[in-house]
Protein backbone atom coordinates (compact mmCIF):
# COMPACT_ATOMS: atom_id res chain seq x y z
CA UNK A 1 0.00 0.00 0.00
CA UNK A 2 1.37 3.23 -1.04
CA UNK A 3 2.03 6.26 1.52
CA UNK A 4 -0.06 9.54 1.26
CA UNK A 5 -0.41 11.76 3.96
CA UNK A 6 -1.82 15.09 2.47
CA UNK A 7 -5.07 15.03 -0.12
CA UNK A 8 -7.15 17.83 -1.71
CA UNK A 9 -10.70 16.83 -1.38
CA UNK A 10 -13.71 18.75 -3.05
CA UNK A 11 -17.06 18.05 -1.53
CA UNK A 12 -20.82 18.90 -1.14
CA UNK A 13 -23.46 18.55 1.02
CA UNK A 14 -27.14 17.69 -0.53
CA UNK A 15 -29.33 20.47 -1.12
CA UNK A 16 -32.85 20.46 1.12
CA UNK A 17 -35.83 19.44 -0.85
CA UNK A 18 -38.53 22.29 -1.75
CA UNK A 19 -41.70 22.24 0.49
CA UNK A 20 -45.19 21.28 -1.44
CA UNK A 21 -48.51 23.12 -2.39
CA UNK A 22 -51.00 20.74 -2.08
CA UNK A 23 -55.17 20.71 -1.00
CA UNK A 24 -57.01 17.85 0.28
CA UNK A 25 -59.19 16.51 -2.32
CA UNK A 26 -61.18 13.97 -1.09
CA UNK A 27 -64.84 12.63 -2.46
CA UNK A 28 -67.79 14.08 0.19
CA UNK A 29 -64.89 16.52 1.97
CA UNK A 30 -66.09 19.74 1.08
CA UNK A 31 -63.32 21.72 3.17
CA UNK A 32 -60.16 20.48 2.31
CA UNK A 33 -57.26 22.83 2.89
CA UNK A 34 -53.99 22.84 2.18
CA UNK A 35 -52.11 19.61 3.26
CA UNK A 36 -48.48 20.37 1.28
CA UNK A 37 -45.76 18.64 2.68
CA UNK A 38 -42.19 19.44 4.22
CA UNK A 39 -39.09 18.68 1.94
CA UNK A 40 -36.69 16.50 3.16
CA UNK A 41 -33.28 17.67 4.36
CA UNK A 42 -29.97 17.44 2.61
CA UNK A 43 -27.33 14.60 3.24
CA UNK A 44 -24.24 16.25 5.57
CA UNK A 45 -20.58 15.25 4.67
CA UNK A 46 -18.99 13.43 7.81
CA UNK A 47 -15.16 12.46 8.37
CA UNK A 48 -15.00 9.60 10.53
CA UNK A 49 -11.87 7.77 12.06
CA UNK A 50 -11.55 4.21 11.21
CA UNK A 51 -9.62 1.48 12.57
CA UNK A 52 -6.74 -0.07 9.97
CA UNK A 53 -5.73 2.37 8.27
CA UNK A 54 -2.66 4.75 7.56
CA UNK A 55 -2.36 6.33 4.85
CA UNK A 56 -4.93 8.58 2.53
CA UNK A 57 -4.01 6.67 -0.58
CA UNK A 58 -7.93 6.03 -1.39
CA UNK A 59 -8.55 10.36 -1.46
CA UNK A 60 -5.54 9.92 -4.34
CA UNK A 61 -8.48 8.32 -6.31
CA UNK A 62 -11.29 9.85 -5.53
CA UNK A 63 -11.41 13.56 -4.62
CA UNK A 64 -15.07 15.03 -5.05
CA UNK A 65 -17.75 14.00 -2.38
CA UNK A 66 -21.24 14.81 -2.93
CA UNK A 67 -23.98 14.28 -0.63
CA UNK A 68 -27.42 13.57 -1.84
CA UNK A 69 -30.10 16.12 -1.81
CA UNK A 70 -33.30 15.83 0.00
CA UNK A 71 -36.52 14.99 -1.53
CA UNK A 72 -39.43 17.58 -2.05
CA UNK A 73 -42.52 17.34 -0.15
CA UNK A 74 -45.40 15.70 -1.69
CA UNK A 75 -49.51 15.90 -0.98
CA UNK A 76 -51.52 14.38 1.84
CA UNK A 77 -48.99 15.59 4.57
CA UNK A 78 -45.96 13.67 3.17
CA UNK A 79 -42.57 14.94 4.33
CA UNK A 80 -39.61 14.22 2.03
CA UNK A 81 -36.95 11.84 2.36
CA UNK A 82 -33.96 13.19 3.79
CA UNK A 83 -30.72 12.91 1.88
CA UNK A 84 -28.31 10.27 2.71
CA UNK A 85 -24.97 11.33 3.68
CA UNK A 86 -21.34 10.73 2.57
CA UNK A 87 -18.93 9.67 4.85
CA UNK A 88 -15.29 10.05 4.76
CA UNK A 89 -13.06 7.27 6.55
CA UNK A 90 -9.94 8.82 7.48
CA UNK A 91 -7.05 7.36 9.88
CA UNK A 92 -6.61 8.27 13.46
CA UNK A 93 -4.56 11.43 13.25
CA UNK A 94 -6.03 13.06 10.43
CA UNK A 95 -6.34 16.70 10.31
CA UNK A 96 -8.61 18.65 8.65
CA UNK A 97 -7.91 22.03 6.77
CA UNK A 98 -9.33 24.66 5.11
CA UNK A 99 -8.83 25.57 1.62
CA UNK A 100 -6.13 27.72 2.85
CA UNK A 101 -4.29 24.82 4.29
CA UNK A 102 -3.93 26.37 7.57
CA UNK A 103 -6.97 26.66 9.34
CA UNK A 104 -7.86 23.53 11.60
CA UNK A 105 -11.45 22.14 11.39
CA UNK A 106 -10.89 19.53 13.22
CA UNK A 107 -8.31 17.35 14.74
CA UNK A 108 -9.56 13.69 14.79
CA UNK A 109 -7.23 11.81 17.77
CA UNK A 110 -9.83 9.10 18.30
CA UNK A 111 -11.35 6.11 16.62
CA UNK A 112 -14.84 6.34 15.52
CA UNK A 113 -14.55 10.44 16.14
CA UNK A 114 -17.04 12.07 13.87
CA UNK A 115 -16.99 16.00 12.56
CA UNK A 116 -19.75 17.08 10.01
CA UNK A 117 -17.52 19.54 7.85
CA UNK A 118 -20.58 20.28 5.36
CA UNK A 119 -23.98 20.41 6.68
CA UNK A 120 -26.95 19.74 4.45
CA UNK A 121 -29.61 22.25 3.66
CA UNK A 122 -33.09 22.28 5.34
CA UNK A 123 -36.15 21.71 3.91
CA UNK A 124 -38.75 24.03 2.70
CA UNK A 125 -41.77 24.35 4.76
CA UNK A 126 -45.09 23.20 2.47
CA UNK A 127 -48.39 25.20 2.57
CA UNK A 128 -49.73 23.68 4.78
CA UNK A 129 -47.47 25.52 7.42
CA UNK A 130 -49.03 28.69 6.04
CA UNK A 131 -52.64 28.07 6.99
CA UNK A 132 -54.33 30.83 8.89
CA UNK A 133 -57.60 32.10 9.86
CA UNK A 134 -57.11 35.09 6.95
CA UNK A 135 -55.75 32.86 4.51
CA UNK A 136 -57.27 29.68 4.93
CA UNK A 137 -55.72 28.38 0.84
CA UNK A 138 -52.34 29.67 1.02
CA UNK A 139 -50.49 28.97 -2.55
CA UNK A 140 -46.90 29.31 -1.61
CA UNK A 141 -44.16 27.17 -0.26
CA UNK A 142 -40.75 27.47 0.87
CA UNK A 143 -37.81 26.10 -1.28
CA UNK A 144 -34.92 24.03 0.00
CA UNK A 145 -31.68 25.50 1.34
CA UNK A 146 -28.82 24.79 -1.14
CA UNK A 147 -25.99 22.43 -0.03
CA UNK A 148 -22.56 23.58 0.98
CA UNK A 149 -19.35 23.39 -1.30
CA UNK A 150 -16.24 23.69 -0.22
CA UNK A 151 -12.96 22.64 -0.50
CA UNK A 152 -10.60 21.28 2.25
CA UNK A 153 -7.39 19.28 2.99
CA UNK A 154 -6.55 16.32 5.03
CA UNK A 155 -3.38 16.03 6.75
CA UNK A 156 -2.22 12.83 8.23
CA UNK A 157 -0.44 13.03 11.19
CA UNK A 158 0.61 9.35 12.82
CA UNK A 159 -0.16 8.65 16.58
CA UNK A 160 3.34 7.20 17.88
CA UNK A 161 4.93 7.82 21.56
CA UNK A 162 8.29 8.33 20.10
CA UNK A 163 9.73 9.82 17.02
CA UNK A 164 12.96 8.89 15.32
CA UNK A 165 15.23 11.68 14.12
CA UNK A 166 18.33 12.00 12.43
CA UNK A 167 20.61 13.04 9.54
CA UNK A 168 20.15 10.47 6.56
CA UNK A 169 22.13 6.64 7.45
CA UNK A 170 21.66 7.26 10.73
CA UNK A 171 20.77 4.25 11.49
CA UNK A 172 17.35 5.11 12.30
CA UNK A 173 15.25 2.00 10.22
CA UNK A 174 18.18 -0.18 11.63
CA UNK A 175 16.92 0.91 14.80
CA UNK A 176 13.22 0.36 14.33
CA UNK A 177 14.25 -2.84 12.43
CA UNK A 178 15.98 -3.93 15.65
CA UNK A 179 13.79 -3.21 18.35
CA UNK A 180 10.12 -4.24 16.31
CA UNK A 181 8.49 -6.13 13.63
CA UNK A 182 8.70 -3.34 11.37
CA UNK A 183 10.45 -4.09 8.46
CA UNK A 184 11.81 -1.00 6.68
CA UNK A 185 14.20 -0.92 3.84
CA UNK A 186 17.64 -0.75 4.81
CA UNK A 187 20.63 0.17 2.61
CA UNK A 188 24.01 1.80 2.34
CA UNK A 189 23.01 4.96 0.61
CA UNK A 190 20.77 8.13 2.07
CA UNK A 191 17.24 8.38 1.40
CA UNK A 192 16.21 5.03 1.86
CA UNK A 193 13.35 5.64 3.97
CA UNK A 194 10.91 7.44 1.86
CA UNK A 195 7.81 7.67 3.75
CA UNK A 196 7.06 7.09 7.71
CA UNK A 197 7.02 3.84 9.22
CA UNK A 198 5.75 2.98 12.81
CA UNK A 199 6.90 0.28 15.01
CA UNK A 200 5.73 -1.37 17.98
CA UNK A 201 8.27 -1.99 20.61
CA UNK A 202 8.89 -3.43 24.11
CA UNK A 203 10.64 -2.56 27.48
CA UNK A 204 10.03 -3.72 30.81
CA UNK A 205 6.77 -5.12 30.14
CA UNK A 206 5.27 -2.32 28.39
CA UNK A 207 4.78 -1.08 24.34
CA UNK A 208 4.98 1.65 22.61
CA UNK A 209 5.26 3.17 19.37
CA UNK A 210 8.20 4.81 17.41
CA UNK A 211 7.95 6.67 14.33
CA UNK A 212 11.20 6.54 11.86
CA UNK A 213 10.38 9.41 9.51
CA UNK A 214 12.58 9.98 6.24
CA UNK A 215 16.10 11.94 7.19
CA UNK A 216 16.40 15.66 7.38
CA UNK A 217 19.46 17.20 5.56
CA UNK A 218 20.72 21.17 5.73
CA UNK A 219 18.09 23.46 4.51
CA UNK A 220 15.19 20.68 4.77
CA UNK A 221 12.84 23.10 6.26
CA UNK A 222 13.62 25.42 2.32
CA UNK A 223 12.72 22.57 0.69
CA UNK A 224 16.11 20.31 0.35
CA UNK A 225 15.88 16.46 0.14
CA UNK A 226 12.53 15.67 1.08
CA UNK A 227 12.56 18.74 3.01
CA UNK A 228 10.61 18.45 6.36
CA UNK A 229 6.96 17.79 5.33
CA UNK A 230 6.96 14.35 7.15
CA UNK A 231 8.31 16.53 10.81
CA UNK A 232 4.46 16.59 11.23
CA UNK A 233 4.10 12.68 12.23
CA UNK A 234 6.82 13.31 14.83
CA UNK A 235 4.33 16.65 16.62
CA UNK A 236 2.21 14.22 18.11
CA UNK A 237 4.85 12.14 20.09
CA UNK A 238 5.85 12.58 23.80
CA UNK A 239 9.75 11.91 23.51
CA UNK A 240 12.23 12.31 20.40
CA UNK A 241 14.61 9.88 19.92
CA UNK A 242 17.91 11.82 18.15
CA UNK A 243 20.25 9.69 16.72
CA UNK A 244 23.82 10.73 15.55
CA UNK A 245 26.29 8.54 13.18
CA UNK A 246 29.41 8.14 15.43
CA UNK A 247 31.08 7.45 11.89
CA UNK A 248 30.96 11.00 11.04
CA UNK A 249 33.51 12.77 11.35
CA UNK A 250 32.33 16.20 12.92
CA UNK A 251 29.46 14.49 15.02
CA UNK A 252 28.57 18.21 16.57
CA UNK A 253 28.28 19.58 12.67
CA UNK A 254 25.54 16.67 12.36
CA UNK A 255 23.60 16.92 15.71
CA UNK A 256 23.41 21.04 15.19
CA UNK A 257 21.68 20.53 11.70
CA UNK A 258 19.11 18.46 13.18
CA UNK A 259 18.75 20.97 16.27
CA UNK A 260 18.23 23.98 13.64
CA UNK A 261 15.72 22.39 11.72
CA UNK A 262 13.76 22.02 14.40
CA UNK A 263 14.03 25.42 15.17
CA UNK A 264 12.91 26.42 11.51
CA UNK A 265 10.39 24.24 11.35
CA UNK A 266 8.64 26.10 14.48
CA UNK A 267 5.82 24.75 17.14
CA UNK A 268 6.71 23.35 20.25
CA UNK A 269 8.73 20.46 18.18
CA UNK A 270 12.31 21.92 19.14
CA UNK A 271 11.09 21.89 23.03
CA UNK A 272 10.16 18.61 23.20
CA UNK A 273 11.88 15.96 25.44
CA UNK A 274 15.24 14.47 23.76
CA UNK A 275 17.29 11.46 23.90
CA UNK A 276 20.50 12.00 22.01
CA UNK A 277 22.12 9.02 21.04
CA UNK A 278 25.73 8.62 19.28
CA UNK A 279 25.06 5.07 16.83
CA UNK A 280 27.41 2.81 14.61
CA UNK A 281 29.69 2.72 17.78
CA UNK A 282 30.41 -0.89 16.67
CA UNK A 283 32.78 0.84 13.96
CA UNK A 284 34.65 3.06 16.56
CA UNK A 285 37.45 2.19 18.87
CA UNK A 286 37.46 2.98 22.73
CA UNK A 287 38.99 6.47 22.24
CA UNK A 288 36.85 7.63 19.38
CA UNK A 289 33.64 6.97 21.34
CA UNK A 290 34.88 8.30 24.46
CA UNK A 291 35.89 11.90 22.64
CA UNK A 292 32.91 12.02 20.12
CA UNK A 293 30.55 11.43 23.58
CA UNK A 294 32.25 14.32 24.70
CA UNK A 295 31.73 16.79 22.11
CA UNK A 296 28.50 15.80 21.65
CA UNK A 297 27.50 15.91 25.50
CA UNK A 298 29.13 19.52 25.65
CA UNK A 299 26.84 20.53 22.19
CA UNK A 300 23.69 19.08 23.75
CA UNK A 301 24.63 20.05 27.48
CA UNK A 302 22.64 16.55 28.34
CA UNK A 303 23.39 13.11 28.53
CA UNK A 304 24.02 11.17 25.62
CA UNK A 305 24.23 7.15 25.47
CA UNK A 306 26.15 5.44 23.44
CA UNK A 307 24.48 1.97 20.92
CA UNK A 308 24.87 0.21 18.12
CA UNK A 309 21.97 -0.84 16.38
CA UNK A 310 22.94 -3.27 14.28
CA UNK A 311 25.23 -4.99 17.32
CA UNK A 312 22.15 -4.13 19.39
CA UNK A 313 24.43 -2.74 21.93
CA UNK A 314 22.79 0.34 24.35
CA UNK A 315 19.80 -0.65 23.20
CA UNK A 316 17.81 -1.49 25.84
CA UNK A 317 18.98 1.10 27.65
CA UNK A 318 17.73 3.41 24.97
CA UNK A 319 14.93 2.08 25.24
CA UNK A 320 14.21 2.57 28.92
CA UNK A 321 15.27 6.17 28.44
CA UNK A 322 12.35 6.68 25.83
CA UNK A 323 10.24 5.01 28.20
CA UNK A 324 10.87 7.43 31.21
CA UNK A 325 9.46 10.14 28.96
CA UNK A 326 6.44 8.61 27.96
CA UNK A 327 3.12 9.25 29.88
CA UNK A 328 1.89 5.90 31.80
CA UNK A 329 -1.27 6.39 30.15
CA UNK A 330 -0.05 6.61 26.68
CA UNK A 331 2.26 2.71 27.43
CA UNK A 332 0.48 -0.33 27.05
CA UNK A 333 1.33 -3.73 28.74
CA UNK A 334 3.17 -5.61 26.32
CA UNK A 335 1.20 -9.43 24.73
CA UNK A 336 2.99 -12.10 26.39
CA UNK A 337 3.39 -14.78 24.02
CA UNK A 338 2.66 -18.14 25.86
CA UNK A 339 5.03 -21.01 24.69
CA UNK A 340 3.01 -23.97 23.58
CA UNK A 341 2.70 -27.14 25.45
CA UNK A 342 4.81 -30.05 23.78
CA UNK A 343 3.20 -32.36 22.03
CA UNK A 344 2.30 -35.68 24.17
CA UNK A 345 0.76 -38.71 22.35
Amino acid sequence: MKFLDLAKVYIRSGSGGGGSVSFRREKYIEYGGPDGGDGGGGGNVIVETVEGLNTLIDFRYQQHFFAKNGQPGMGQQRTGKTGEDIILRVPVGTEVLDEDEETVLADMTEIGQRFVVAKGGNGGWGNLHFKSATNQAPRRANPGQPGVERTIWLRLKLIADAGLLGLPNAGKSTFLAATSNARPKIADYPFTTLHPNLGVVGVDNVEFVIADIPGLIEGASEGKGIGDRFLGHVERCSVLLHLVDGTSEDVVSDYQTIITELEKYGGELAFKPRVTVLNKVDALDADEVKEKLKALKKASKAKVMPMSGVARDGVQDVLRALRAEIDDSRLREKRLTEEPEPWRP
